[in-house]
């Protein structure tokens, strides 16, 4: 039975990512596939190492606003479709979302929104969670499995960041976006990690500011959900927190298919 290997990185800029290595990790770390997060890049603003490494096929969104936002997925096979947004303007205007079709699940890369510069934004983030909800649940009507990877921005639990007394009224860990989640697990999406480790410390974002990540003072917002119907097909769900380059580590999910 074949195996893959499904990575998700929040990078923090791919410009920047690239001059810190990302292309020789992703060369010798060869995810089957790679969802990467907050690209901060249109593609034209890329070479071509980036644009087509060698063995990956690679999609980008297009924000309008450049220098913001953004995802992109590498993948060693060629999915059947590709397809950019959930066809709402206010939010695809701000290349958050990839849908890649595959013969045996749909897999989405998403970047959802950060809710801290105020009551404005934060609307605009659970409105967002909102319509990913009612779009990935038409998706799984279809029958076919679905996978959200990506830096979901909020931690669910307390055990999910370092100091949660500290941070709860704190955009990230607001009651409002934590009712969400158990909403979306609610619907059948699973956090897979925590099915392999539900030991804490474990994070995917440290605030670099504060050198928090030398003391693991950190948050995990990042997440591969997947449809509960997958679960027998998991072999395991880890995070990679010893990779540089960003103020999020890789996030990687393996199944048999």
């Amino acid at each position: 039975m074949a195996s893959l290997e499904i990575l998700s990185w929040n990078v923090n800029g791919i410009r920047a990512g690239q001059k810190k290595g990302f292309l020789e990790w992703l060369s010798k770390k060869s995810p089957d596939i790679l969802c990467v997060q907050e690209t901060k890049a249109h593609p034209e603003q890329l070479d071509a190492s980036l644009l087509a490494p060698k063995g990956y096929h690679t999609y980008w969104t297009v924000p309008v606003r450049k220098g913001y936002s953004g995802v992109a997925t590498f993948t060693k096979q060629k999915p059947a479709s590709v397809k950019t947004g959930i066809g709402v303007p206010r939010f695809d205007e701000e290349g958050r979302v990839l849908l890649s079709e595959f013969k045996e699940f749909t897999l989405l890369n998403i970047y959802f929104p950060n809710g801290k510069s105020g009551p404005e934004r934060l609307r605009y983030k659970m409105d967002f969670y909102e319509e990913i909800l009612r779009f990935t649940s038409a998706l799984k009507a279809n029958g076919k499995p679905v996978i959200v990877s990506g830096d979901y921005n909020t931690a669910h639990k307390p055990i999910d960041l370092a100091r949660p007394e500290a941070n709860q009224n704190v955009s990230g860990f607001l009651p409002i976006e934590r009712e969400w989640i158990d909403r979306w697990i609610g619907s059948g999406q699973i956090d897979i990690f925590r099915r392999f480790h539900p030991e804490p410390g474990q994070y995917t974002w440290w605030d670099m500011k504060t050198n928090a990540r030398a003391r693991n003072v950190g948050w995990r917002i990042d997440y591969h959900f997947v449809s509960k119907e997958l679960i027998p097909r998991v072999k395991d769900a880890s995070l990679l927190p010893e990779i540089p380059g960003s103020d999020h580590c890789p996030i990687s999910l393996k199944i048999s298919l």
